[in-house]
């Protein structure tokens, strides 16, 4: 099943061109197929600045600060019938900060590649109803399944380009 992406950029901090779109669609499909999600997705990411994350992060979260990204479900991962629309769910929205992931990627050591599809598999786990905030298992979970999909795209930690 094909899933789809929709994108949106508000910031100009990083290119958001075919590649990066490429790798992003490659790392929400590993995610899924590691998940055994059965529908096909449609997920919505956006890129902002940290101006606008930090106003999402206060209004949605309460907390005063910009932050890497935010993840917006629709369902609690496992969609009921009326989510289910010609063989395809949405889950939801994905708000990258282009500054932070930026930011994060020169003080990793790694590609901007590596941060932005970090960052989409740490939220489409969210999609699918983990929470690291809640679970210490989830944070565990969450975190192997990063570093095992992002090894398997062959984006490695410290290997800035």
């Amino acid at each position: 099943m094909k899933s789809r992406l929709y994108f949106s950029n508000e910031q100009s901090t990083i290119k958001i061109g075919f590649r990066l779109k490429r790798l992003m669609n490659k790392a929400v499909s590993a995610v899924l197929a590691q998940e055994k999600f059965p529908y096909a997705a449609e997920v919505s990411v956006s890129f902002v600045d940290d101006e606008t994350i930090h106003v999402r992060n206060r209004e949605y979260r309460g907390v005063d600060k910009p932050t890497d990204v935010l993840s917006f479900p629709l369902t609690d991962g496992k969609p009921e019938a009326e989510d289910i629309l010609d063989g395809s769910v949405m889950l939801g929205d994905i708000v990258i900060s282009g500054d932070t992931a930026l930011r994060q990627a020169k003080e990793y050591g790694h590609s901007i590649e590596r941060e932005v599809c970090f960052l989409t598999v740490h939220s489409m786990l969210h999609l699918l109803g983990y929470d690291h905030e809640q679970s210490t298992e989830h944070e565990t979970y969450m975190n192997d399944s990063c570093e095992r999909i992002l090894a398997g795209m062959k984006l490695y930690r410290n290997t800035a380009k």
